[in-house]
């Protein structure tokens, strides 16, 4: 049985993870089991650096807010601000702190400083704007939208002003009410207000679709498509508000559903302008269906991962990590018989794992879940096996570390 697990072992390049696939994906997704560890993130950043040099990838992208990551992609194409500033106003999740997001930023900027457009490297977080604890106002996604429209559509086709869409949205406070989250009668999702604008929202989206050969000759298509992207989110931030008022048992599931359809929605459209890596938690990316326990009640949900496979087919490929200590987590050596116990036994410090011949190599035998010791790390869940693509394994997760300047 070791031979065979041995066999099943590659190193972490762009060739050996290329080659566990039959075709090159639209979207190489690469899963963490936790957030916050910048060794998880120096080894993606190491991985689309070959990506980029050897297999023509140009778009990174991440589990963060996707009208913030619009910041970070004008910086690494050109723009002027500070990186300090970037890092500041372009990560939501905090990921702006850490040292190797900061170090992936520079090294883009770089790399694209000289290069003509088509050959840049470009940035996009697929979340929408919204965070564990409650939602932000849909009024930068709406009002973008609206004020593209009104500088290249008749008058008459608007279905309103921007004064009324800023009438109906009132003050953001009311949409960011951390209190919504918990308490349903909190949110101002289902109110008249509220209401009036997710019609408006859908008719400025629709709009914009019906005037799609306009609008490209018009602008371009990315402007295009960034219109198509306050589109979506304030389409999805209205619909995700209208839940987080809902009182029913499947109030939650939904929630996250809603988020992770947001993020599916941008993976596709960033799949239609070619070969992406997105990196975000497995939870995200897995073919399987998720699941938690958020506030002591199990929850369950497709994940973009999955709905983006199911629209891809074989245009998407699903790596997942999995780790045997986290010790400044309280997670330390895996247990014997568990699936990361089993690759902490062999002598690689870092590795991807054929997962379907593991799979097979471990058969009837297939090794007994995880227990985690500390809640914000997730293990693999081996019945998992057959449905990614690869695993990628790192023996032990040092403590972080300080950004750079």
């Amino acid at each position: 049985m070791a031979t065979d697990i041995k066999d099943t072992v590659h190193a972490v390049e762009a060739a050996a993870v290329m080659g566990l696939l039959a075709t090159r994906p639209r979207v190489l997704a690469l899963g963490e089991p936790t957030h916050g560890e910048d060794a998880l993130l120096d080894v993606r950043n190491e991985l689309f650096r070959q990506l980029v040099e050897e297999e023509g990838y140009r778009t990174i992208a991440i589990e963060s807010d996707c009208l913030a990551g619009l910041r970070v992609d004008a910086y690494v194409t050109s723009a002027a601000d500070s990186l300090d500033e970037v890092m500041e106003r372009g990560f939501s999740h905090g990921f702006g702190d850490s040292a190797a997001n900061r170090e992936l930023v520079r090294w883009m900027r770089a790399y694209n400083e000289g290069r003509p457009a088509p050959e840049q490297l470009r940035f996009a977080g697929i979340d929408g704007p919204l965070e564990m604890t409650g939602a932000e106002s849909p009024r930068e996604a709406l009002t973008s939208l609206h004020a593209h429209l009104a500088r290249h559509v008749d008058t008459d086709l608007l279905p309103c002003t921007a004064r009324t869409l800023d009438r109906l949205l009132g003050a953001d406070d009311r949409w960011t009410e951390p209190a919504a989250m918990t308490d349903p009668a909190r949110s101002t999702g289902r109110s008249a207000e509220a209401g009036e604008l997710r019609l408006l929202a859908d008719d400025l989206a629709a709009l914009l679709d019906a005037q799609t050969p306009h609008l490209i000759t018009a602008t371009s298509r990315e402007e295009w498509e960034r219109a198509r992207l306050y589109a979506r989110t304030a389409t999805g931030l209205l619909r995700y508000h209208h839940w987080m008022a809902d009182t029913s048992p499947g109030r939650m599931a939904r929630l996250v559903g809603l988020r992770d359809l947001m993020m599916a929605d941008n993976l596709l459209a960033l799949a239609e302008r070619g070969p992406t890596l997105v990196h975000a938690h497995n939870s995200h990316l897995q073919r399987d269906r998720s699941s938690m326990r958020m506030g002591g009640l199990p929850l369950e949900w497709w994940s973009a991962g999955s709905i983006a496979s199911a629209r891809l087919g074989e245009g998407y490929a699903f790596f997942a990590t999995a780790l045997g200590t986290i010790r400044h987590r309280g997670v330390d050596a895996p247990q014997p018989g568990t699936l990361e116990g089993l690759l902490y036994a062999l002598p690689d410090d870092l590795c991807v794992v054929d997962s379907p011949r593991l799979g097979a190599a471990l058969g009837d035998t297939l090794a007994a879940p995880r227990a985690s010791a500390w809640f914000g790390y997730f293990p693999f869940e081996p019945a998992h096996l057959t449905a990614t693509d690869g695993l990628v394994f790192i023996k032990d997760i040092p403590q972080g570390r300080a950004a750079s300047t």
